[in-house]
């Protein structure tokens, strides 16, 4: 085959991808050479981005040679491309994705490790995104957000001249860089607590669509099971009809055989995000299913039980009452401490102190242990690492989604061989160390008990959420479930009480206040 010509941006993430498409080309045999173009976006500098006149301005140019014959391919960030090709062009190929993760870039004196995201309260973080600042701002609303424009590494540079206090970015863009960091403090955002943009961290290789025979090759560099998550996600931009201003994340991962997908979409960059989470079995009809959800007629519950006190600034409380739903949290049982003095002689050796729920964190810290600087933390679930960041600690475990067994296992791997402390509640199932390896040594430490509520009156809302098998056990003394209402569980431990009684319940992705808001906007009532 002849040789090819690549056309790209020439930023050095631009030239990086399309010197990665070159490789990839010729470990199929196929030469290629690169052509450098200049986008609307690489000229116009001074302006936000959803402030430029119509779509595609990373990409226009790129098309326009590539139909002009000037170029055979043309190498985009999948992200930035809109949702249809221009006619008589395509997409022949899309590599492995590489990490839609975000990254935040803290300057080191801007950290608060006891707040979420780790920054300083009021810290001024720099983004273009509108879908970044929506959801940043509903984590973080002390936030200021400001414009940041440039290439990856100018934003950097932004950032190392203190003209912010933190950056966001794009974990792919980092990785493929090669990027040192040592000199920030550096937080990875898993997508499952802000969502990334559509197809973030995937490159498109575009063609001319009569180009049979290149379509043919690049065949064996495209990724199926990328193209197959990516699609879920474009789609969904594409019957939003939202360009990539719009504030919407989409993100679909394959696990375990079933398709997981979330969705954050605000009105504007101001908005509170409604957030939503599916599994499917087929991404058939899965994109129209999610679009469907966020439909303004769709009845959502007018009042949700939930088996705790809601503060009045939670993530959970703000995204209901953004839909007009009333909120009954009360807290069905009591907890008390069982041990009023700690033997620190039990946590000098210890390499690892694992949670379970935030009760556990809070009455450990409350003992004011004396630990080992070597030691690290583990837990299940976002709630319980941001209860350990008020403690000043950050997370080295964090086990969240799916089964709890899996997370176990995973645990027992990390920390195989090692000590590990479990402060508990009197009555934990002991999950987690059950699945340890016998090389690992646990040192069993209760320090709290649960007693139940009497006489609790049931709910009148629709939906009712328990947050602890202990919750379960007190609400159900005497059957207090109404027909039609529908059922909540957090954590699997809490959803086992249910497969007991033979109780239908919708379980969160994540046992936090996003996984709850998540849960609780994806119900149907009638």
């Amino acid at each position: 085959m002849k040789k090819v010509i690549i056309g790209t941006r020439g930023s050095d993430l631009a030239l990086w991808q399309a010197n990665y498409t070159k490789d990839r080309l010729a470990s199929i045999g196929i030469e290629a050479e690169l052509k450098i173009i200049k986008t609307q976006g690489d000229k116009i500098l001074n302006l936000r981005l959803d402030k430029l006149e119509g779509k595609g301005f990373f990409t226009k140019e790129l098309e326009e040679e590539l139909m002009n014959g000037t170029i055979d391919i043309a190498v985009h960030s999948h992200k930035d491309l809109p949702t249809t090709n221009p006619p008589g062009l395509i997409i022949a190929a899309v590599p492995e994705r590489e990490d839609p993760a975000e990254l935040l870039l803290i300057l080191k004196d801007c950290v608060d490790v006891s707040h979420k995201l780790s920054l300083k309260k009021g810290a001024m973080v720099g983004t273009s995104s509108n879908r970044r600042k929506a959801q940043l701002l509903a984590l973080r609303p002390d936030l200021n957000i400001e414009d940041l424009r440039g290439n990856v590494p100018t934003r950097i540079q932004k950032l190392r001249d203190e003209d912010y206090d933190a950056i966001v970015l794009a974990r792919a863009g980092v990785n493929r860089l090669g990027l040192d960091l040592s000199e920030f403090h550096v937080e990875v955002i898993d997508p499952t607590e802000i969502v990334p943009a559509p197809a973030q961290g995937a490159l498109a290789i575009q063609i001319r669509e009569n180009d049979a025979e290149l379509f043919n090759e690049l065949q064996k560099i495209n990724d199926a099971a990328t193209v197959e998550e990516i699609a879920v996600e474009r789609k969904v931009l594409n019957l939003f009809e939202g360009g990539c201003h719009m504030p919407l994340g989409c993100f679909c991962r394959k696990e375990d055989g079933e398709f997981e997908v979330w969705t954050s979409k605000a009105e504007t960059d101001e908005d509170f995000p409604d957030r939503l989470f599916l599994r499917a079995a087929s991404t058939e009809g899965l994109a129209e299913q999610i679009v469907a959800k966020y439909a303004k007629d769709r009845k959502m519950p007018a009042k949700v039980f939930i088996s705790r006190e809601v503060g009045e600034n939670s993530y959970f409380r703000k995204a209901l009452e953004k839909q007009n739903i009333e909120i009954d949290g009360r807290s069905l049982i009591r907890t008390f401490p069982i041990v009023n003095v700690l033997d620190d002689f039990f946590l000098k050796n210890a390499d690892w102190v694992f949670f379970s729920s935030r009760n556990g964190v809070e009455y450990f810290f409350k003992l004011n242990p004396v630990l080992p600087k070597k030691v690290k933390f583990g837990v299940v679930g976002r709630g319980s690492e941001d209860s350990l960041r008020k403690f000043g600690h950050l997370a080295d475990f964090v086990g969240e989604g799916g089964e709890i067994e899996e997370v176990a296992q995973d645990f027992a791997t990390t920390a195989d061989g090692q000590t590990v402390v479990f402060p508990r509640a009197q009555d934990s199932l002991l999950t987690m160390q059950k699945f340890l390896t016998p090389a690992t040594k646990v040192i069993d430490l209760p320090i709290y008990e649960t007693v139940m509520e009497e006489n609790v009156d049931g709910s009148s809302a629709e939906v009712l959420i328990f947050t602890s098998p202990s919750n379960v056990d007190a609400y159900f003394v005497e059957n207090l479930l109404e027909p039609e209402q529908k059922v909540v569980a957090i954590g699997n431990s809490t959803g086992k009480k249910f497969d007991e009684m033979g109780v239908k319940y919708a379980l969160p992705y994540s046992p936090d206040e996003i996984g709850l808001a998540e849960a609780v906007f994806g119900i149907e009532v009638k």
